[in-house]
This record gives structure tokens, C-alpha cells and sequence, in this order.
């Protein structure tokens, strides 16, 4: 990564030091002066400080992430690649050299599988006949299910079968053209839920984990709609109460004539989960969460519909008044990424709060908005106990 941001300040002719920023105490153990966080292959992020120029002011690091709805103009520090590739580098991006090199990147434990009208892109580890169950994970816009491959390999380790789709609209899965093909709706993505999982033969009840915003409230909402076939249900970092901050992504794509700028921006993904993160992506890992981005309109345009057809509101309003009813007596656990920074912990605290017999928070430390990104082992360690 040193090299990489050398030559990152050679093109922009600005000298630079780099300086190290430590991680919580409680997010790993030091060893050496450094920080190891196990599972992660980064101890802390990189701050690029740009040095003074010969008036004696600070020369503003083109490189910062800057603020407002054209902030992705200026890369952040694992998106560096979006704009130019360290081995070809040229003005114009080399989206053509970049969509070869990392075309084939993330399809960790995939396939495609066809389910109703839609084609989904679906990870799968695990056996059928594995002794502890089945598990759905359930990612949130505007990421994908590969921010679970790890959790997927260790759960299967651990005895469970388990699944991880693409949402329609995300990821590999389909993007069906909105309104004309797919009407990016609550009620029409539990319809394509209920053909996935008849697609896959689970008619068991099974474990269900689901994260994020919008998609991963879906999950929620398809659970309440449907309590017998859940066996025990996991929400992580998603909107639990009407009080629920809306990044500001969200907010951009919901206004009209912006948000059909800002969903065709490619590094959109990557920026959300380091946005909410301790932590920034390995290159590799943002090289999948852009690549949908960078060949078609078509993801961006998915977003758009998914952002603007949810009910916000009333979506968290119902999350919540479901999972407090006396009604409600499906086992189940908030693990919660106490370094989030678009969800503060109190949605975790206060929701659980509502229905204490039932609901259950788990503190995960170190994580943000994406625990199995940001630490994926101490998500297995929390489901384990839980479904065991």
C-alpha cells in the first residue's frame, strides 16, 4: 500500500508523509507497535497529509474524500484504482483495462441459478445434509452477498449449509429494467424471495441473517410475514426504528434529477462500506464492489428504483411494532458493529428494549457497518452461540 500511494503522489506532484492511525484497543491485539486485527489482512487505515507548499500553507489533498454530491470526483484512498491503474496509468480512467482485470473477481462460492422470470447469482457453502441447518444471509443495498465470503467458509466449517444471494437489481444477480421488467418494491422482492427459496428447496425452517439498508429491511419484513420458516433470525446494522438516520447516499437518490447522477458512480459501493467502517477495503475487495458499476447503467439505475420505491418510514415503523409485539416469538439476536458510523448503537439498545423475553443485542467490537467485512470471525462466534 506504501508504494502504491508513493506513486499515487508522484502523479499528483505533491509531496506526501504517511502517517499510521491505530485502531481501537478492543478492535485487536498490538503486536510490534503495530495493531493485528485477526481475519483482516490491514492493521489500520493510512492518513495521506499533504506537505506545506512554499508559502507555508497546507496544500489540500486532492486524494481526501471530500463532501457533498459530487465528492466521488475525488478517489479515497482503496479507490485509487477507479481512476487510474497503477500499471497503465492514463488520464482517461482505463475503464476498458480495468473491467479486464478484474472481471473475474469475487465470485467466491457462486453460481448463477434461475428462480421465477430472474436469473440470481447465488453463494453456497456447505451441505445439504450439514448437522446444524441452514443458514440465508441477506445482504443491504447498495452492497452484495460477497461481503459475507468469509462468514460463508467458516459457517460450513461450523456444520451449516448455507446461501447467500445477490439480490435482484445487485451484485451479479439480474438487473431487470425498473417499472418496464421489475418494480423494485418490498412485495415484489419478497415475491422473488419466496421463488429463491422455492428454487433452492427450503422448506424447512432455517436460520436467517440479514444486514443493511432497504434490501436487508426487507429481510426483516418477509420474516414478520412469515414466522413459521424462520428458525432463529440475526439483524445486523440494518434501520430497527423509525429514528433510524438515513445516509446521506439515500437521501442523494431520492432527489430527483441528483440521484440519477450519483447512482452511475461506480465507486459508490465501496465509498458506503468505508463510510461506515474503522476501516478501508483491501483493493481487491473494492474492486468487487465497484465492478457491476462499471459496464452497463443498468446496477446504477436498480439502485435508483430500490432507493426511491422504499418506504422508509414506514418500513422501520413496522420493523420495529412487529419485533415488540407480544406476537412475535421467533428467537432473536441484534449483533450489533459498535464503530458504525451511519447507524449509532442505540438503535440496537433501544430495540431490544421493546421485547426483552424475545429480542437479544450482541456488542460486536471493532466492527462498523458491515461486521462480516470488517471482522467476519467474530460474526461466526456470535451466530455459533446463538443457533447452537
Amino acid at each position: 500500500m506504501a508504494e502504491s500511494r508513493a506513486m499515487a503522489a508522484a502523479q499528483s506532484h505533491l509531496p506526501i508523509v504517511v502517517l499510521r492511525r491505530g485502531l481501537p484497543e478492543s478492535a485487536g491485539v498490538r503486536s510490534g507497535g503495530v495493531l493485528q486485527v485477526p481475519g483482516r489482512r490491514r492493521a489500520g487505515s493510512l492518513i495521506v497529509a499533504a506537505a506545506s507548499d512554499e508559502s507555508g500553507g497546507m496544500k489540500k489533498d486532492p486524494r481526501r474524500p471530500s463532501e457533498g454530491i459530487f465528492s466521488f470526483v475525488t478517489d479515497n484512498e482503496s479507490s485509487r484504482n477507479a481512476i487510474q491503474l497503477p500499471n497503465a496509468p492514463a488520464m482517461d480512467g482505463n475503464l476498458g483495462q480495468m473491467i479486464t482485470q478484474i472481471e473475474n473477481k469475487g465470485r467466491d462460492y457462486g453460481s448463477y441459478l434461475r428462480a421465477g422470470e430472474f436469473r440470481w447469482w447465488v453463494r453456497e457453502t456447505g451441505s445439504r445434509d450439514a448437522r446444524n441447518g441452514t443458514v440465508v444471509f441477506l445482504h443491504g443495498a447498495p452492497t452484495q452477498s460477497y461481503s459475507y465470503r468469509v462468514v460463508l467458509e467458516q459457517m460450513a466449517k461450523e456444520g451449516y449449509h448455507c446461501y447467500a444471494p445477490d439480490w435482484i437489481g445487485f451484485g451479479f444477480s439480474e438487473k431487470p429494467q425498473p417499472e418496464y421488467e421489475f418494480s423494485y418494491t418490498e412485495e415484489a422482492y419478497h415475491e422473488e424471495f419466496d421463488k429463491l427459496l422455492a428454487k433452492l428447496d427450503i422448506s424447512s425452517p432455517f436460520y436467517l441473517v440479514t444486514q443493511g439498508f432497504i434490501t436487508g429491511s426487507y429481510g426483516l419484513t418477509w420474516a414478520l410475514k412469515n414466522p413459521t420458516r424462520v428458525k432463529k433470525v440475526v439483524a445486523m446494522n440494518t434501520p430497527l426504528t423509525p429514528s433510524a438516520p438515513l445516509p446521506g447516499i439515500f437521501q442523494q437518490l431520492r432527489f430527483p434529477l441528483v440521484g440519477e447522477f450519483t447512482c452511475q458512480n461506480a465507486i459508490l459501493p465501496e465509498r458506503f462500506v468505508e463510510a461506515g467502517s474503522p476501516y478501508v477495503l483491501e483493493l481487491d475487495d473494492a474492486d468487487v464492489y465497484r465492478l457491476p458499476y462499471l459496464d452497463s447503467s443498468d446496477p446504477g439505475f436498480s439502485l435508483l428504483a430500490a432507493a426511491r420505491k422504499a418506504p422508509l418510514k414506514d418500513l422501520t415503523t413496522r420493523i420495529a411494532q412487529g419485533f415488540a409485539s407480544s406476537s412475535w416469538k421467533v428467537p432473536t439476536t441484534v449483533a450489533w458493529g459498535v464503530s458504525d458510523k451511519h447507524l449509532p448503537k442505540s438503535e440496537a439498545e433501544n430495540f431490544v428494549k421493546t421485547n426483552p423475553d424475545v429480542l437479544k443485542a450482541v456488542m460486536l467490537d471493532g466492527t462498523g457497518h458491515l461486521p462480516q467485512e470488517d471482522w467476519p470471525e467474530k460474526v461466526v462466534e456470535a451466530l455459533t452461540r446463538f443457533f447452537y
